[in-house]
């Protein structure tokens, strides 16, 4: 007591401060270096990320502006611009060419979208199973249809599919039937347009099912296969369950790319037109036909505004029917 006492009085009863903790600056040091590193990060976490937000504001942004702005002008890039109000849109509305080609995008989206999905499913569930030798391999050559150039493709496709020497032909006269003009004919050219998106695409949301597959738990085919129930049962119940939010992506993203499809009726038909008689026009070529072939841009970009107004539309309601009919499924089950 009398030494503890000494000690804090020292000399005259004063009491002496206790020496100072070497810890206490390296303390202060280290809360410093956390501040500075938290404004660093917020500060040149921004820097890092500009660029995106700068490209956007150019190639993204902008143009919207811009194309927005000149829908409401006769604006011709060698002649005169000329404010005319929504004349264009009206003009537009009643424009038989824009309805065919608005029609034929709906075909072709519709025949490519579907057999795609539902063989992108198919393509994943046989990529999952054990036995598949090589999987590595396979999953590597499903993306080799998406990296070939379109040109490429619409040549393989335009063979495959001609009237004369066609393989496609060959095999329907050979059975009896007779022959297609998969160019002339509209339908016909929907069907080659849409066999070309759907061998593009197929491997690609495949690898995304694929991806979605494997998420999903080995309990619960476990506890199945416990139960009772089917390799096909366990895909009804266990994994299309699984792949709901996957299969509504897949359908907006395909949705928004199928109604903007360009190269392969222009490849395919070698004309901004879309046939002789516009039997495969699509929005988007008829977009570019009256930019860069009739150089009315003012039409041209209400076009575009009213591809992605309908863009919009139709993905929201493929959107509200997929979660519809996944949320009975929920409550069936």
């Amino acid at each position: 007591m009398t030494a503890t006492t000494g000690a804090l009085k020292g000399d005259g009863g004063v009491r002496r401060k206790s020496a100072p903790s070497p810890w206490k600056p390296k303390k202060q040091k280290v809360a410093k270096a956390s501040g500075g590193l938290t404004s660093l990060n917020g500060r040149w976490g921004y820097l890092f990320v500009a660029p995106f937000f700068v490209m956007f504001l150019i190639f993204g942004l902008a143009p919207i502006i811009y194309s927005t702005a000149i829908a409401f002008f006769n604006w011709d890039p060698v002649g005169e611009v000329k404010f005319i109000g929504i004349k264009n849109f009206q003009d537009l509305l009643v424009d038989d060419r824009f309805w065919l080609a608005l029609k034929n995008t709906l075909e072709i989206w519709a025949l490519s979208t579907f057999p795609q999905l539902i063989g992108s499913i198919g393509l994943a569930a046989i990529l999952r199973h054990r036995f598949l030798k090589g999987a590595t391999f396979w999953r590597t050559v499903l993306l080799v249809p998406n990296i070939t150039s379109v040109l490429a493709v619409a040549i393989v496709f335009g063979q495959l599919f001609g009237r004369d020497f066609g393989m496609i032909n060959n095999v329907i006269t050979f059975f009896g039937g007779q022959r297609v003009d998969f160019i002339e004919n509209s339908f016909a050219s929907h069907v080659a347009i849409a066999a070309m998106i759907t061998w593009r695409w197929m491997g690609y949301n495949a690898l995304i099912f694929l991806a979605s597959m494997l998420a999903i738990p080995e309990e619960l085919y476990e506890s199945a296969a416990l139960d009772g129930a089917s390799a096909w049962k366990q895909f009804i119940y266990v994994t299309l369950p699984g792949l709901r939010n996957t299969i509504t992506f897949v359908l907006i993203v395909g949705t928004i790319g199928g109604l903007q499809v360009f190269a392969e009726p222009l490849t395919l038909g070698g004309g901004f037109s879309g046939g002789s008689s516009r039997q495969f026009s699509t929005l988007t070529l008829f977009l570019y036909e009256q930019a860069f072939a009739s150089y009315q841009w003012g039409y041209a970009a209400a076009v575009g505004i009213l591809i992605t107004v309908i863009v919009l539309i139709v993905s929201v309601i493929n959107f509200m029917i997929t979660r519809r009919l996944a949320d009975d499924r929920e409550e069936s089950n």
